[in-house]
């Protein structure tokens, strides 16, 4: 006696949306799609038999397909049941070579690094394998960052001095962020760019026109946000001095000035300190941070702030066009500014900051043996 159809799918109006996007989708795997279908066919009352010709399975399957979505729902679409699927076909101790491989030598070729190619070759075995394998153990061999471990003898105390700054400003006092942007250029394309479209992304020519440089001087109000800005041809100690006469005219003068800033010779030139040891200055207090740690300097992530959205991919025909470009971008943020805010303690610096020395004194050891 023939076996009756199987009852209608029971499948929620929100699961048949879900099931009809799955459908048609391009981008999910294969069987994801074709399990989809067969469900919503199922839903419609459609044989077991039918879907499976319609779905080039066997009706077993789409038998499965019906009990996983049951249990699971339109989670359990796709879903390969344990033991099921390709099996691994690496030798054993495969990914471990590959692991201490890339970790620990170089390709015989004397490249600096290992390609997929590169370590295929040498363990025998697909390109793909051990582009997985590197996946899987979040290993990049093509990438490399770099860094740059203060040397300064008053590291922890500048440091502790910048943050604690940050993190608990002073009562009656106005606190800045301040630095200079040297050498911005003007740049223009040699050909005009052409404009973003559905599907292409917008496009500039590589090579570029200069036409002169400008450097910026800017002050971040650290509780505000808003910046202080100044354009110059050249960042003297002179030029320095009168930027900062530039943020003391700015300061209600019953407040305080702490300013936040690097090293740069041209920071504390004589005629700058001479400035600041006028009993009128006597409410500035400069901040320095340690050598080699402009990260610490809120001033540089509105710098970056400007060079993506406005500098990088502008176009400026002479310097007064390019001085024009900041000027204006620096209203529009002062306009609806937006504090940069410090989470980090001095301890957790330092802490980072030892460990990485640590790391360094280790390698160094190990090299030299």
């Amino acid at each position: 006696m023939p076996k009756a159809p199987a009852a209608p799918l029971m499948v929620s109006a929100e699961q048949r949306a879900e099931l009809a996007a799955i459908a048609r989708s391009t981008t999910r795997p294969h069987r994801v799609v074709v399990q989809a279908r067969g469900l919503l066919w199922a839903a419609e009352g459609v044989a077991n038999a039918e879907i499976a010709r319609r779905c080039e399975v066997d009706a077993d399957a789409v038998r499965r397909w019906r009990t996983r979505f049951a249990t699971a729902g339109v989670a359990g679409v796709g879903i390969i049941a344990k033991g099921r699927g390709r099996k691994p076909s690496l030798p054993a101790g495969t990914v471990e070579e590959v692991l201490r491989l890339t970790r620990e030598e170089t390709p015989p070729d004397t490249s600096t690094h290992w390609s997929t190619r590169s370590m295929a070759a040498r363990v025998g075995i697909g390109k793909d394998a051990v582009a997985k394998i590197w996946a899987d153990n979040n290993l990049k061999p093509w990438q490399v960052t770099t860094f740059k471990i203060s040397n300064d003898p008053c590291f922890e105390e500048k440091l502790v001095d910048v943050v604690g700054l940050y993190l608990d400003p002073p009562a009656r006092a106005v606190v800045f962020s301040y630095d200079e942007k040297t050498q911005c250029q003007a740049l223009d394309r040699t050909q005009p760019s052409l404009p973003m479209k559905p599907g292409r992304a917008g496009t500039m020519t590589h090579d570029y026109k200069r036409n002169g440089t400008i450097d910026l001087f800017a002050a971040m109000n650290l509780a505000t946000g808003q910046v202080l800005t100044g354009l110059n041809k050249g960042h003297t100690g002179a030029d320095i001095l009168q930027f900062f006469k530039q943020i003391d005219a700015s300061v209600p003068r019953e407040l305080d000035v702490h300013v936040v800033l690097d090293n740069l010779s041209a920071h504390s030139t004589p005629d700058i300190k001479k400035w600041l040891a006028h009993p009128d200055r006597q409410r500035w207090h400069l901040h320095f941070t340690p050598t080699s740690s402009s990260w610490l300097n809120l001033i540089e992530r509105w710098f970056k702030e400007l060079t993506d959205r406005r500098l990088r991919r502008g176009t400026f025909t002479s310097v007064q066009d390019l001085s024009h470009a900041i000027t204006t971008w620096a209203e529009h943020w002062n306009a609806d500014p937006k504090p940069f805010i410090w989470k980090a303690t001095a301890q957790d610096i330092i802490t980072k900051v030892q460990r990485g020395r640590d790391t360094l004194h280790q390698t160094n050891s190990q090299t030299d043996h």
